[in-house]
């Protein structure tokens, strides 16, 4: 990305691109501040779409309150030309057997990828400028220059940008830069995108359904993956024996010397999970921790910065994160909210904003970031909440700030379940209070209710604690704050109970177990995902918990995203009221509007019936 000058005292505008590989996004910056960014499956419905964010963009401009004409430029977060030499190449190198994969992937890059600069200004229908800047550098951006570090170390891992998977570099100022990468085929995100696949989870959404299931195996194949699937060096740097992988050359991760290793074929899809698929899922996630804390100590040692920002898919495992943090390998730990391919439109923004046009960082705030708390989405006025409520005729009650807080607080303390959506919606894969669903954290039995009758989805799978900033100490062992669900930490010893050992295949009894006094959020192994909850970045959240402590003693309620299995987040209050509606949720709050399921009439699930977007 050349060098460029600014020519005019107006606000500089730069708008940046994610699309057409998976999880579209758009972002807008101005003078180096983020004021907009929204994935495009919030809008379509269509989870991790890839397609071209017409709506997220729309959406960003909106908020702006400018028209494309205003952009300095339009910035896209990859290079098609290097990814299409990468695929190329590769392909030429597999011969025969890569001739499928090049007919699968030729007419996407033929008529739209390689030409991303006509495909902008068409779908912008404005002559902007834009500019591309590489994957890495587009991740690198996305974690520093929103950190409030001066100075940082950079590491970014993923499955594949143009060549590198993975890229170790440094922050100053305003200044980025890459000192090391490792290249494809050699990629840590796609060994644990293997190990998802073989699991029988989807690859680029199932990786947290294996962080997941890891604690209820033993790493037993961890020697095995090491010295057959990957060498690792003391700096961290690896390659793998692509023998026992076919994603090189076909649409499948794995091949049948990789199913030999681990004695069968792999898991299918939603048939039962067995005790290989623990153990595997164990195993991998032992031997990616090693990388990564290997990796960070030797960019410690060539950088001497103190600091850590983290980004790309695999800094999504905040399992990882927390033993690194723990490690003090660096002082403090910065990970982007949304480490995947839509946070790299933010920073691709950023990163044309500092580097191309030579805007000066924004001083960043102590220990406050540049992602406003994630709240980066749309948000829905109170009067358009009660005008759609009002046109169907669904009851609801009005309450104000307060009110609301302390009705949701003693349904919670009830056992009530309340799908929560006041404020901006968040950008990045977590709900963290805007678009959330709540229960009581002390209830033995929410974990089991909320997977099952409201997120329809595998009853293993943990849930997040939100905690009360203050109290964070009281439940667990994490001296950092953790606003965005990215840090994994013990629950404290005091708080945990015995649990019984369970032999066999079966998980449920071990799902169930009564492990803390917390044990809607306690894992199996004694730990949780956690959000810690301050006033200035969400003050409705953290007035709602303060409630809740009052009435109950307790700091930490359960949150999970606010949607289904297979559908994204909710957007809308048309989104919301479905959602609500479809599943055992108790309560609904959209603003200062809230609704209890047993006022409302039969829900009619009509294709016709979803609104337009009319954002505040």
């Amino acid at each position: 990305m050349n060098a460029g000058t600014l020519r005019s005292s107006d606000p500089l505008y730069v708008l940046g691109i994610s699309a057409l590989y998976h999880d579209a996004a758009a972002a807008i910056v101005r003078n180096g501040r983020v004021v907009a960014a929204a994935q495009e499956e919030r809008f379509t419905r269509r989870k991790h779409d890839p397609r071209f964010p017409v709506h997220a963009i729309q959406y960003c401009l909106e908020e702006a309150r400018i028209e494309p004409e205003a952009l300095s430029a339009a910035v896209f977060y990859d290079n098609p030309v290097l990814s299409l030499d990468r695929i190329m190449r590769t392909l030429v190198h597999a011969g025969a057997g890569g001739l499928e994969s090049w007919l699968a992937a030729a007419p996407g890059w033929l008529s739209r990828k390689l030409f991303m600069e006509r495909l902008i200004r068409k779908e912008l229908h404005a002559q902007v400028p834009v500019l591309i800047c590489e994957h890495h550098f587009s991740h690198a951006a996305s974690a520093f220059y929103v950190s409030s570090f001066e100075e940082a170390a950079i590491l970014t891992i993923d499955g594949v940008g143009e060549w590198a998977t993975t890229a170790l570099g440094v922050g100053e100022g305003a200044r980025v830069r890459i000192l090391k990468d490792i290249r494809f085929p050699h990629s840590l995100g796609l060994l644990y995108s293997a190990f998802t696949h073989f699991c029988g989870f989807k690859v680029n959404s199932g990786e947290y359904k294996l962080m997941g299931l890891a604690p209820y195996g033993k790493p037993i194949h961890a020697d095995l993956i090491r010295q057959e699937l990957i060498d690792i060096k003391e700096d961290g740097s690896f390659r793998l024996n692509m023998k026992y992988f076919a994603y090189t050359h076909s649409r499948q991760m794995t091949n049948e010397a990789f199913a030999d290793l681990f004695g069968g074929p792999a898991r299918q899809p939603e048939s039962r999970i067995g005790r290989r698929e623990m153990d595997m899922a164990a195993s991998i996630q032992q031997v990616t921790e090693e990388v990564v804390l290997k990796l960070a100590r030797h960019l410690r040692q060539i950088t001497g910065k103190a600091n850590l920002c983290l980004a790309g898919g695999v800094a999504l495992n905040c399992v990882a994160n927390g033993k690194l943090l723990r490690q003090g390998i660096f002082d403090r730990l910065w990970v982007q909210p949304a480490a995947g391919d839509a946070g790299g439109a933010i920073g691709a923004a950023l990163m044309a904003t500092h580097a191309h046009f030579g805007l000066p960082r924004p001083a960043p705030e102590p220990d406050r970031d540049g992602m406003q708390g994630a709240f980066l989405g749309p948000r829905f006025a109170n009067n358009e909440i009660k005008a759609f409520l009002e046109s169907r005729e669904y009851p609801f009650i009005e309450m104000s700030d307060e009110q609301r807080a302390r009705f949701v607080a003693h349904a919670l303390n009830q056992g009530k379940i309340v799908g929560y959506m006041v404020g901006r919606m968040e950008f990045g894969p977590r709900a963290l209070g805007a678009r959330s669903i709540l229960g009581d954290a002390r209830h033995p039995g929410t974990q089991s209710v909320m997977n099952l009758k409201i997120k329809f989805r595998e009853s293993f799978r943990p849930f997040a604690p939100s905690v009360l900033r203050e109290r964070c100490a009281d439940y667990f062992n994490l001296d950092q704050d953790s606003p965005y669900m990215l840090l994994v930490a013990p629950v404290r010893r005091e708080r945990c109970l015995p649990m019984p050992t369970f032999r066999g295949d079966d998980l449920i009894p071990a799902v169930n177990a009564v492990r803390s006094d917390i044990p809607a959020v306690t894992h199996v192994d004694y730990s949780a995902r956690v959000q810690t909850v301050d006033a200035q970045a969400k003050p409705d959240y953290y007035q709602l918990l303060k409630e809740f402590e009052t009435l109950t003693g307790s700091g930490v309620i359960v949150n999970t995203s606010f949607n289904v299995r297979g559908e994204p987040i909710v957007c809308s209050p048309a989104d919301a009221y479905r959602c609500f509606m479809r599943t055992q949720m108790d309560l609904l709050v959209m603003e200062n509007c809230v609704l209890e399921k047993r006022n409302q009439p039969v829900f009619q699930d009509n294709a016709h019936w979803r609104q337009e977007y009319v954002l505040d």
